[in-house]
């Protein structure tokens, strides 16, 4: 990561150009309010070679430009120094896979969600700040002395705006069902976005949870065939997701029973039967397999992996057949011993 030097000015976190040996120039990053300028962009003083020079940012909107304060899960690498940006006091950058934090709750430090909020997802930034937005006068004994500056390295991994999520679990059931069918989809597929982030980090079991979570809320039902349409297809999605999850989680055949709700939507999703086949083969039902992935196979001949679960379940299926005919003859050699 190339990071660049900034000094936070968000609202009164004052900068200050300093130098240092890790950081030769940091610049100043200049930000209206604590949201960024009205065209999602900003300028960014930075010294080189003895001369400013100046250069704008990508247009993308920050993370506060669209959410409020309290309405984000994200994911960040961060590290706080002290001293002259040399001493570090707290890190989580040896953290794979950062957990979701969510401002206003886990991130707590007033210039430091001020800085957050000013940022887009991928975006690496450096933010100094005064006691006044870090730990106060008082300091964090003993790691912060009183009245201290420090010096925040972040960067933005990933963020859920989780608003909807919010508001919707605070409802009773009975005002959960009279929301429109266009909020509850809404708030399933979050749940769904929570989930595929904990999948893609590997945290399978959270992954599961968030998926069947999201399931519960399409519960009802609607005599309107477009709107009851809406809600299977975003159930199909979940039932895909849960049988790939179970999957990963060595659960073969709660991911066959997901793949056969996905299948009892739609008998011709190739991504269900080969779930399905997967499933199947790894219980070693090798019959059932087969028939699944051919079926899987005749809608997508080219698909790779179906072709490859193919040639794994022939493998498979034809060691399965020696082992059997190695375990046949040694049953009978006994009686043949007798002659």
């Amino acid at each position: 990561m190339d990071w660049w030097g900034f000094a936070a000015d968000f609202g009164g976190v004052h900068a200050a150009l300093k130098q240092s040996k890790e950081y030769p120039a940091l610049g100043r990053r200049v930000c209206s309010d604590n949201e960024g300028s009205a065209s999602g962009s900003s300028e960014l003083y930075m010294e080189g070679k003895g001369q400013a020079r100046t250069a704008t940012r990508r247009r993308y909107p920050s993370i506060g430009m669209a959410l409020k304060l309290s309405q984000n899960h994200l994911a960040v690498k961060y590290s706080g120094y002290l001293g002259n940006w040399n001493k570090l006091f707290c890190s989580n950058g040896n953290s794979k896979y950062p957990r979701l934090m969510k401002l206003g709750k886990d991130i707590t430090l007033c210039g430091l969600e001020i800085g957050l909020l000013s940022m887009t997802k991928g975006e690496a930034a450096l933010f100094i700040l005064t006691p006044k937005y870090a730990y106060g006068q008082r300091g964090c004994p003993p790691s912060i002395p009183p009245n201290t500056t420090v010096l925040f390295k972040v960067e933005v991994l990933d963020f859920i705006d989780s608003e909807e999520c919010d508001a919707f679990f605070e409802l009773t059931y009975e005002q959960r069902d009279r929301l429109p069918l266009e909020k509850v989809l809404k708030v399933a597929a979050t749940e769904r976005e929570f989930g595929n982030y904990f999948f893609y980090k590997q945290c399978f079991k959270i992954a599961k949870d968030r998926y069947k979570r999201a399931l519960s809320i399409l519960g009802r039902s609607s005599s309107s065939k477009a709107e009851q349409s809406q809600i299977n297809a975003s159930k199909l999605l979940l039932f895909l997701n849960l049988s790939l999850t179970y999957l990963k989680l060595e659960r073969a055949d709660r991911a066959l029973k997901y793949g056969q709700l996905a299948l009892e939507m739609d008998p011709r999703n190739a991504k269900a039967l080969f779930r399905c086949g997967q499933a199947c083969l790894y219980m070693r039902e090798y019959s059932k397999s087969r028939d699944f992935l051919a079926r899987a196979q005749c809608i997508q001949p080219f698909n790779r992996d179906i072709n490859n679960e193919l040639k794994k379940l022939a493998r498979y299926y034809k060691e399965y057949m020696e082992m059997e005919k190695e375990m046949c003859c040694q049953m009978f050699d006994p009686l043949n011993s007798y002659g």
